[in-house]
């Protein structure tokens, strides 16, 4: 059965791509994203403080974080682990409980790691978005995230 034109582009409205090119090895940029004395350095995006974090990582391992926005609430997001190839590739859920604790809507996020002969093509695709809106409110979160993790990325490739 052929997907329709206008149900192939919900589905790309409910889906977010970024991709950058990091100048550090595959191994290392992977390494920032399992690892949690380094990942709570840079997760969430810039003003945003990571306050706890749990990581499990093994497929069905369960991952979460709590955050601190600039205006003193605590964000809490978390998930499960899916798939797990080192160096190569990440996947998981990803739910963001609203302020009263409840949790939103579960979204999956894969990060493939591609060498680029001593650097790394990361790409990020998480699918599932309820709306377009929370579509970019995510690509705003990333955006920043992934700035924050070339920061730390930098200061640790040396």
């Amino acid at each position: 059965m052929a997907i329709t034109a206008d149900a192939a582009a919900l589905s790309a409205e409910r889906e977010l791509v970024i991709t950058r090119i990091f100048d550090a090895p595959r191994r290392l940029v992977s390494k920032m994203w399992t690892e949690p004395e380094h990942l709570v350095r840079w997760w969430g995006p810039r003003g945003v403080t990571t306050i706890s974090a749990r990581m499990d990582v093994r497929p069905g391992g369960i991952w979460s974080r709590s955050m601190r926005a600039p205006d003193g609430s605590v964000i809490r997001k978390h998930g499960v682990y899916r798939e797990i190839v080192a160096p190569e590739r990440l996947v998981l859920t990803y739910v963001t409980d609203d302020l009263a604790g409840n949790p939103g809507p579960e979204t999956l996020v894969t990060v493939t790691f591609a060498d680029l002969c001593g650097k790394t093509r990361l790409t990020l695709h998480q699918a599932g978005f309820a709306s377009v809106l929370a579509r970019e409110a995510h690509h705003a979160g990333w955006t920043s995230c992934l700035e924050r993790f070339a920061e730390h990325l930098s200061a640790n490739a040396a």
